[in-house]
């Protein structure tokens, strides 16, 4: 085994990462949707060809599939040993978006493509993207109350898109038959087929460089030191049992809250994660797959211990036993829209609550912990052609020890972030009224939290078709150590002649039919407050009051009149 001196090693880590953020601005650029072009929900990644497990993934890639694609590689890897799945041939990428394959919601497809040296696979290179659109019941893919995963769209196993580099024009044709405004995807296929060609040639010229020993040694020693990172953080916790509980407003259907009940035992340089007393499988798509339950839990852990290297073995020193029986471990024909964007979030709250009173000064209060999905669909009369409008959100970030919460942050699973108004309004047949901070949102503390977003969208063509899928409109963002809860997110129907309309189920909905001139208006919550209010400094309150963040009132209420 040749030795791999510090530096040398740092070097290939770097040049490993660098070949994934390649791939990551290689998609976005090339992309047809706003969802990924300008959004960036999308991520890239280099996996094992033993067990699919991680080896470096884009810097800018969504956290929230750094596990799920993990797992999906090895599900393909698996069910090609099995001989279920054809053997690749060099060229050949794989598609699939099976959420029980090791996905999340059927609008993130993934490719895969096996990377050969020496005719034997290598490593495996993949990628998912956000498509618009997936089929189902409805545009956008988020049915707010699907019962089976059939309503919510088209669902692929694992099958080869591409043979030998070229496309396969029939099993294109029989996905372009099941979507909507499918003359459109070709551009998302084609980017997502042109990041994973970059990381082929980037990965040539790195083994090139260095030889295939030393970059096999490297991959190895990174591991191993991810693990031992991981295990020197947990060293921190002290041992014993951690407790947390965290709520989705409802499942679409069933108008109840469903409970994230979460242990977490800490056992020397070990975590024991079990969700067993967490609400049963739920009727509507609510549901969250196994694989995705996993990642929400890597992604919480590595917001709280961001220095850990992005791999494989930092996860080892994390056990995650399977909740079955619960609505965190879906199973076929469960339906799971709301997984990756929303109960991956809660997931992650439900760490974040765990550990906040441990790691005072690397946990923050709960964030706004929506993705504020929101679709719309019909047909743009102003260009003669059908759409599929995507938008998400950002909300508040929970104060912390140090700060207050960012404001109209990304959401919690990753770094995409709204597109802008000025695509959406290009694009789409919407004029946006008003887009700003959502008032009094933010939860009071020592640190206050972030603001949400409030804007209001107005349709401009004849007739459209709206759903979303939000959440924490039930309750707030929790504060922490005394800090109060985030403001709660808020949707709106505005008719002509009408009284405003509140969904049921306040955060969810589907089939909305709305006409020329009427509007939607979007609160996504703020964060949640760390410490106690009475605590917070004088400047800070007066520089809130200053820029109108509070009036003076609200902050004589909230924080007391001796300290204004």
């Amino acid at each position: 085994m040749i030795k791999v001196d510090k530096i040398t090693l740092g070097v290939i880590q770097a040049g490993l990462q660098q070949v994934c953020d390649e791939m990551d601005l290689s998609f976005s650029r090339s992309a047809f949707s706003p969802v990924i072009s300008e959004a960036n929900d999308r991520s890239n990644g280099i996996y094992s060809a033993i067990n699919g497990s991680l080896i470096s993934q884009g810097y800018n890639g969504l956290p929230v599939f750094v596990g799920t694609m993990e797992y999906s590689t090895s599900e393909i890897i698996r069910l090609i040993k099995e001989e279920k799945v054809e053997k690749p041939d060099p060229g050949d990428i794989y598609i699939v978006n099976d959420p029980y394959l090791g996905g999340t919601h059927l609008m993130d497809v993934r490719f895969a493509k096996p990377y050969f040296r020496n005719k034997k696979i290598c490593f495996w290179l993949s990628n998912t993207g956000h498509w618009p659109d997936i089929g189902g019941s409805v545009p956008g893919g988020f049915s707010a109350s699907a019962n089976s995963v059939e309503q919510e769209g088209l669902r692929l196993p694992p099958v080869k898109l591409f043979k030998k580099g070229i496309l396969d024009k029939e099993i294109y044709s029989i996905i372009c038959s099941n979507i909507r405004i499918s003359e459109q995807r070709i551009g998302d296929v084609k980017a997502q087929e042109a990041a994973l060609l970059v990381g082929e040639e980037r990965l040539n010229h790195l083994f090139n460089k260095f030889g295939d020993k030393l970059i096999h040694n490297a991959i190895e020693e990174l591991r191993k030191s991810g693990s031992n990172q991981m295990k020197s953080f947990i060293n921190q916790i002290p041992n014993g049992i951690y407790k947390s509980k965290a709520y989705v407003d409802s499942d679409g259907i069933k108008n109840v809250p469903l409970e994230i009940n979460l242990e977490v035992k800490k056992q020397k340089d070990k975590l024991i994660f079990d969700l067993f007393k967490s609400s049963p499988p739920c009727i509507g798509p609510m549901n969250s797959v196994f694989a995705t339950t996993k990642s929400s839990i890597y992604l919480a852990m590595r917001h709280i211990f961001p220095e850990v290297a992005i791999n494989g073995g930092a996860f080892e020193p994390l056990e995650i036993k399977r909740p079955s029986g619960t609505f965190l471990d879906a199973v076929y024909p469960r339906p799971v829209s709301g997984c990756a964007a929303e109960v991956s979030q809660r997931i992650a709250e439900a760490v974040f609550l765990a550990f906040v009173n441990v790691l005072k000064h690397r946990v923050t209060a709960a964030p706004a912990g929506t993705s504020g999905n929101f679709a719309l669909g019909g047909f743009n009369d102003l260009k003669e052609s059908n759409f599929v409008m995507y938008q998400l959100s950002g909300g508040g970030y929970g104060g912390n020890s140090l700060n207050d919460g960012i404001s109209n942050g990304c959401s919690t699973i990753g770094i995409s972030k709204a597109p802008p108004v000025e695509i959406m309004e290009q694009k789409f047949p919407v004029l946006y009224n008003h887009y700003s901070l959502h008032d009094k949102s933010s939860g009071a503390g020592e640190f206050r939290g972030g603001f949400g977003l409030d804007y209001e969208i107005e349709i401009l063509c004849k007739e459209a078709t709206a759903s979303f899928v939000m959440d924490h409109g039930r309750y707030g963002p929790p504060g922490v150590l005394g800090g109060t809860n985030g403001g709660k997110n808020k949707v709106k129907i505005k008719r002509k002649n009408k009284k405003d309309y509140v969904p049921e189920h306040l955060s969810k909905e589907q089939d909305i039919r709305l006409k020329k001139g009427d509007k939607v208006q979007v609160q996504t919550p703020g964060g949640g407050g760390f410490g106690n209010p009475k605590k917070r400094k004088k400047h800070l309150i007066i520089n809130d009051i200053l820029e109108e963040k509070i009036s003076r009132k609200d902050a004589l209420k909230i924080y007391g009149k001796k300290i204004i």
